[in-house]
């Protein structure tokens, strides 16, 4: 508990130090136990291989004497020696034939004797620090079998401090591995100096967030310039880029707020001011209490198409994953919008041509599409004018998207307004839309729709006049 509490007062590049550094020194120790090992095992296997040396050149001279007496093997262990070298010939059955140094070796049998076993099975085998039953001291044994000669060859050296610190490993390495543990135990605390620095600021950028205090421009010049600095820059700057694109968005709400306010102001206005002069004037004719309530009428009939067509906009922004996507033809859709303003169109002396196939199908949401298409009709038939000429074209199609084109040959509009005409409650001529009954969210309503369908659209004006909308709507599907 108490070291849990140590290690929430250090800072985390002190915690990621020591950690770090504790791993290192667990890596280290094993390190150096393993090379030790290893240096170690080179040294017995050297001083074995120079024992086994000497045995095979024994057995390559004793391979020219046949029945050799005794005597004369004495004379080559002395003539060759290795000072304090122990030599014994054994037999199969582990009786010794010959022994430099004891006699009592004579009537030891030595087949339990380690290095004599590995010898028979392995050809070679080595004893290290075992204790001599005929000598009573303890030696380093290396033994070679040699099967022509039914004999195992066996030089020994004594154990002792000569012997121990031929043995011993060479410490060096372990210098070196102090050296090179100084060196990146620094380069550890350079590392984790920098990334603790980067994680203080993360973490005091964090709690700044999560307090509401403002975050100033300057933070980004906070973090270091390495890799984790970068990043931390970057989710900095993402974050002022979502706060400001939070409050352009709550901006846009407000206005879009006051402007649907203001709308909804004329028609009730208008509505309450003929009620009120109908409930308060008992002497109205009744020409006039007809005249009063057609108005009531055409008024709540604009405020039923407003609050209408803020509720789709307000489904495309908020809930597109609630339209139903379906395969739709567009063609269909476009001769059924025909036939519906047929009348209309009759009464304006206008006409709509269709120069579509017969087959046109996307996926999508048909009542949108039906929006797309109905709201560029009755926007060309309100403001183009009479003896008007609308004409829906198929411009072109790929394996992507088809691109349609909504042309008329009315009075268009000026080039400054062609950029804001999908901006809701966006009026050219705001005195004659209010008048003509139209909400200002028509053409709000079809951006919106074509790009729920994956497309784009923009308005034009053609090279002989009126106005053009040039639309696409994607063949494999919207974003939704």
């Amino acid at each position: 508990m108490k070291r849990n509490k140590i290690l929430q007062r250090m800072s985390f590049s002190k915690r990621l130090f020591f950690s770090v550094t504790f791993l290192f020194f667990i890596f280290i120790l094993c390190f150096i136990f393993y090379q030790y090992s290893r240096e170690r095992s080179f040294r017995v296997v050297l001083l074995h291989t120079k024992l086994q040396d000497y045995n095979h050149r024994l057995a390559e001279d004793l391979d020219h004497w046949s029945e050799l007496p005794k005597e004369k093997i004495g004379d080559y262990v002395h003539k060759h020696p290795i000072k304090g070298l122990r030599v014994t010939l054994i037999k199969e059955d582990g009786t010794v034939f010959y022994d430099n140094f004891s006699t009592r070796a004579y009537s030891n049998n030595h087949s339990d004797r380690v290095e004599f076993r590995t010898a028979i099975e392995k050809g070679e085998g080595y004893s290290i620090n075992r204790l001599s039953e005929s000598v009573g001291d303890n030696y380093f044994y290396s033994a070679s079998y040699f099967p022509a000669h039914h004999m195992v060859v066996r030089s020994s050296l004594p154990y002792n401090i000569k012997l121990i610190d031929d043995l011993e490993v060479n410490t060096e390495f372990l210098w070196f591995t102090f050296i090179t543990t100084l060196l990146l135990i620094f380069i550890i605390y350079r590392f984790t100096a920098k990334l603790g620095v980067n994680i203080t600021r993360l973490k005091e950028f964090s709690m700044r967030i999560d307090s509401g205090k403002p975050i100033s421009d300057d933070w980004r010049d906070r973090f270091p310039n390495d890799e984790l600095g970068e990043i931390s820059q970057e989710i900095v700057r993402l974050y002022q880029q979502l706060e400001k694109s939070k409050e352009d968005k709550n901006r846009l709400k407000r206005q879009l707020t006051q402007n649907i306010a203001h709308e909804l102001k004329t028609p009730v206005s208008s509505i309450q001011g003929y009620l009120e002069t109908l409930l308060t004037r008992k002497r109205l004719t009744e020409e006039n209490r007809a005249r009063f309530l057609k108005h009531c009428y055409v008024q709540s009939n604009r405020l039923a198409n407003l609050l209408r067509d803020i509720s789709v906009l307000t489904r495309i922004d908020e809930v597109p994953q609630m339209f139903v996507m379906e395969t739709v033809n567009v063609t269909h859709i476009a001769q059924e919008i025909q036939l519906e303003l047929s009348l209309q169109l009759q009464e304006k002396k206008s006409t709509i041509s269709l120069f579509l196939p017969n087959e046109i199908s996307v996926p999508g949401n048909a009542s949108l599409i039906y929006s797309i298409f109905r709201n560029l009709a009755d926007n060309a038939i309100a403001y183009g004018g009479t003896g008007l000429e609308i004409q829906i074209r198929l411009l072109a199609q790929d394996a992507q998207q088809y691109t349609f084109s909504f042309l008329d040959n009315g009075i268009g509009v000026a080039p400054e307004h062609l950029e804001k005409l999908f901006e809701r409650f966006y009026r050219v001529d705001k005195g004659r839309s209010r008048k003509l009954g139209g909400t200002g969210l028509g053409l709000a309503i079809v951006k919106n729709a074509v790009l729920l369908h994956g497309g784009f659209i923009y308005a034009r004006e053609p090279a002989s006049g009126g106005l053009e909308f040039v639309f696409t709507l994607s063949r494999k599907g919207g974003i939704v």
